[in-house]
């Protein structure tokens, strides 16, 4: 007699089983523990930052006649967008990403498209954004679009390389992502460019691209940033004064944002000055409830504050990593890592900017800073990832009973 397959209900028993064989210290690697821990730690972080945002912009709003509130209510404006958008796209289940992943490119490259129309917008010498009503920043919604559609582009291009060569299988994902990375660009954004740069190399190496071809682009793209940022005396000077002991004017001009950001933190201590209690955010630190806001965390909450922060972005990424680690599906666990590298690398890019390891990029600290298309997309990105972490059978089994 043929045997009979398993039901349903003894499938998830035996991934029940298996969640409890993690106990001591593999309870670490426990993807339930994960799923659970990222969401707490997203939700965490979100709400520090709107705290952050609220007590680090007062009394610039104050000094330009609007109210204390206006940047915080904002900011809480966009949290419950975000939440409710990165709730949605949690349930969407995990194959309608890849289905629809090229629809999502598109669109993002047709929005980066119109910075270039009247509609763009000019933020810090920065063409990035476009007004409509309200202002968008394309590019966040391109770094999604690309942790979800470069993946599943990679996985079809491997298996088509052996029948069709090189240009016809890699040539159309080439083409779209050197396309989006180049609008991006065209904006004058470096910063947000290596963020995309990133989400690429890990998308190319863990997605089967030819070994030789992605060292040679590798080394080729480094020469070309390096030649970009000698060639613009403003992003070399940011550099060098990185780099080098800022003196004599420097100090009022390219280093005085970095300086003060150094102020800050030392001023913080251990434990902090207290929430509402930081004296760089008097119109000293510029972009304070922005990209620097790590430095008003650190003077406002101190080491331990600070630390805390920091320990947070660890467990969104460790949790992400283990479930990618574990996952069969290889599109599930290429797309998990591209969206780790996106929001863990930006986070530390932007402390390392912060405590001076990185010369001034302008990149926001991901669900912390201020702006609403960060934090939206941010949520958005955490959505996705929740949603494929779900298609992981003892997480599944769970969430599923639940």
């Amino acid at each position: 007699m043929a045997e009979r397959a398993p039901s349903e209900s003894s499938r998830r028993d035996a991934d029940t089983r298996r969640l409890d064989s993690y106990t001591g210290i593999r309870a670490l690697l426990n993807p339930l523990w994960c799923y659970h821990g990222f969401i707490a730690a997203v939700m965490v972080l979100t709400a520090i930052g709107a705290v952050m945002v609220f007590s680090s912009s007062t009394v610039s709003m104050v000094s330009q006649g609007k109210s204390p509130f206006d940047k915080a209510s904002t900011q809480a404006l966009f949290c419950a967008i975000g939440i409710v958008v990165g709730g949605l796209l949690m349930i969407v289940p995990m194959r309608v990403y890849r289905r629809i992943s090229v629809f999502v490119v598109m669109g993002a490259m047709a929005l980066q498209l119109l910075t270039f129309t009247p509609l763009g917008v000019d933020v810090n010498g920065n063409r990035g954004w476009i007004n409509v009503g309200f202002t968008i920043q394309p590019a966040e919604v391109t770094k999604l679009a690309l942790c979800i559609w470069l993946p599943s582009a990679m996985i079809t291009a491997r298996k088509r390389y052996a029948s069709v060569g090189f240009i016809k299988a890699y040539g159309p994902a080439l083409a779209v992502f050197a396309l989006s990375a180049a609008l991006v660009l065209g904006g004058k954004d470096l910063g947000t460019t290596l963020i995309i740069f990133m989400i690429g190399f890990v998308a190319f190496l863990l997605g089967g691209f030819p070994g030789k071809i992605l060292s040679i682009a590798t080394g080729v793209l480094a020469v070309a940033i390096g030649i970009g940022v000698s060639l613009s005396p403003n992003r070399l000077g940011r550099v060098l004064a990185t780099y080098q002991e800022c003196t004599g004017t420097q100090m009022q001009g390219v280093c005085y944002q970095s300086i003060h950001a150094q102020y800050a933190l030392a001023e913080g201590g251990l434990l902090g000055v207290g929430i509402g209690n930081s004296r760089e955010k008097w119109n000293y630190l510029p972009e304070a409830h922005n990209d620097f806001i790590f430095a008003i965390i650190g003077e406002e909450l101190g080491f331990v504050g600070a630390f805390a922060v920091i320990l947070l972005f660890v467990v969104l990424g460790w949790c992400m990593i283990c479930v990618a680690l574990r996952t069969r599906d290889r599109y599930v666990s290429v797309s998990l890592l591209c969206i780790t590298v996106w929001i863990v690398g930006q986070a530390l890019i932007n402390i390392g900017v912060v405590v001076k390891v990185f010369p001034v990029m302008g990149v926001p600290m991901p669900f912390v800073s201020s702006g609403g298309s960060s934090l939206v997309m941010c949520m958005a990105a955490a959505g996705v990832a929740a949603s494929l972490m779900r298609a992981q059978p003892e997480i599944k089994a769970d969430t599923s009973r639940a």
